[in-house]
């Protein structure tokens, strides 16, 4: 965990693992999106492929990087348990039970224990 989360401390190496996320990009061209050196993007790859988040496949001249999101799993366990609450599930509980609620008022007298009263 303390390797992952080393890695991605960088924001270089964050920015990287955002553009791998739509699939394997060649490492010319993650270099060509940022205002370093080739060398210094290697680095950051070096970095990334060490800790586990990245995984690189030599085809012919070119390296190419793809994203293993596995390695982020006990990072995010972790992190979890800081996380609050959005509170979004105690409004859906407190709607639902007011829907309930409704529909109980607009009953018929008599339909909640199934008998309906005949007025003809």
């Amino acid at each position: 965990m303390d390797e992952v989360a080393g890695a991605i401390a960088d924001p270089v190496r964050r920015q990287i693992l955002v553009l791998l996320r739509n699939g394997r990009l060649p490492a010319g061209e993650l270099a060509g999106h940022f205002p370093i050196s080739r060398p210094a993007v290697s680095r950051h790859l070096r970095v990334l492929r060490e800790s586990g988040l990245v995984r690189d496949e030599l085809v012919g001249r070119q390296r190419f990087y793809t994203l293993d999101p596995g390695r982020f799993t006990e990072l995010i366990a972790w992190l979890a348990q800081f996380a609050r609450p959005s509170g979004w599930e105690h409004r859906l509980d407190a709607l639902e039970t007011e829907v309930y609620r409704t529909r109980r008022e607009r009953r018929p007298t008599g339909e909640a224990d199934g008998r309906t009263e005949n007025t003809a």
